[in-house]
């Protein structure tokens, strides 16, 4: 692929040529309307309360049924009949088209090969005149940045007229088709690889339940007998945070069983401030939430960061030693569906919910012994390294596409 961004800058045909271009094609880009690319239809709603209207094979779709990461998927869960049609204000959008949320979700895209029904909160593409899922591409670059500046305003949609209103700028139809081609191929990839995480990830889970069934009743305990609970940050104010000491964030703790040394926010320390670090081996809880079963949520600290700090809205538990309980295996034993089941009780409230530690430091629950954890976690980590890098190429594809948009189109 030929990087143009260099010889665009001083090109008298600036704003005609994409920034990076396939080498067998040249020649300007042709301007457009959205309008002139097909036939424009909306969609509605039959009636919710006659059952008859949703038995059918036709799918229906609403705008939660759309991905903004992807325009080829979409989730069909209602199907409806053609009496639905003819008596409701949805029409058939006959395939390939291109489905635009216009209202609710607005900026949601759709590719669709296969003949569909949607809600009013679409304005969809049919008859298409050009490549649509080059289209769909493009729309989705253009789309989103209009989702973005409705952000913050009165403004809850897009109208039929503003859609038509796009200016788009188009290549040949070779050249559609090749770029449409290659940026699909990056998108298939993203998918096998989110599938791999999704199924990688549901082994360790089983695993690690039917490992702790087994070998997970050898010794009693309670924390209260293994260490202490200490605080995250505290005194910190939004001006305080974006540069200074790494700490780990809420999200990083909410998403992880394992925490290394990446991923991290950063907050200023002054020297002489006390505030508690994370040390080796620390497990990490949510401590408040909306729902009760997401609080007690915990990642273990297996890096080697020298100066680390943990945000204001999780705790720290501290083993006093590693001779009953392997830091290694913690990630595990705190993520299982029987300690789960464990520390649910313990997230109490009523509009929101928060971990009562000190219940929880007295309650007792079973471990394996030592050498059980440690063949338990070397089993385990070695899937969790797998689905490490698997999510670094996942991250690196989406970052690649990201990058492919915004260079590939003008």
């Amino acid at each position: 692929m030929q990087d143009n961004r260099k010889n665009k800058k001083n090109s008298p045909n600036s704003g005609k040529y994409p920034n990076m271009r396939f080498p067998e094609f040249d020649g300007e880009w042709e301007e457009i309307l959205l309008g002139s690319a097909g036939d424009f239809i909306g969609g509605g709603t039959p009636s919710t309360s006659n059952i008859d209207f949703w038995m059918g094979d036709i799918p229906w779709l609403s705008s939660s049924d759309l991905e903004e990461s992807n325009i080829f998927k979409i989730n069909v869960s209602k199907y409806i009949n053609l009496n639905s049609i003819e008596n409701s204000a949805t029409k058939l959008c006959a395939a390939p088209s291109i489905l635009i949320v216009s209202r609710v979700g607005v900026g949601k895209i759709a590719f669709s090969n296969i003949d569909v029904c949607t809600s009013q909160d679409f304005t969809n593409i049919i008859n298409l005149k050009y490549d649509g899922v080059f289209l769909s591409y493009l729309l989705s670059i253009i789309l989103k940045r209009k989702s973005k500046e409705a952000q913050g305003t009165s403004i809850k949609g897009i109208t039929s007229f503003e859609i038509k209103s796009i200016k788009l700028k188009l290549p040949k139809t070779k050249e559609q088709q090749k770029i449409a081609t290659f940026l699909s191929l990056i998108d298939k990839r993203i998918e096998v690889s989110s599938k791999i995480i999704a199924h990688t990830e549901t082994l360790i889970q089983n695993l690690n339940n039917l490992l702790k069934e087994k070998y997970g009743n050898d010794i009693e305990i309670n924390l209260n007998s293994l260490g202490n609970f200490y605080s995250g940050l505290s005194g910190k104010n939004a001006d305080d945070f974006g540069d200074g000491k790494p700490f780990i964030t809420y999200l990083n703790v909410f998403n992880n069983n394992i925490i290394s040394d990446e991923e991290f926010g950063y907050v200023k320390i002054d020297e002489n401030e006390k505030q508690n670090a994370v040390k080796y081996g620390d497990a990490l809880f949510t401590i408040s939430s909306e729902t009760p079963e997401e609080v007690g949520i915990s990642a273990v600290y297996l890096g080697n960061e020298k100066e680390l700090y943990l945000n204001s809205f999780c705790l720290g538990f501290r083993l006093d030693n590693f001779n009953t309980l392997l830091p290694e295996y913690l990630p595990y034993l705190f993520s299982s569906q029987s300690f789960r089941k464990f520390i649910f009780p313990f997230a109490q409230g009523s509009t929101r919910y928060n971990l009562s530690r000190t219940d929880l430091m007295k309650r007792k629950f079973c471990i394996p012994d030592i050498e059980n954890q440690r063949k338990i976690a070397t089993l385990l980590s070695n899937l969790s390294n797998k689905l490490k890098i698997e999510k670094t190429l996942l991250l690196s594809y989406k970052q690649q596409k990201s990058f492919l948009l915004q260079n590939m189109f003008i």
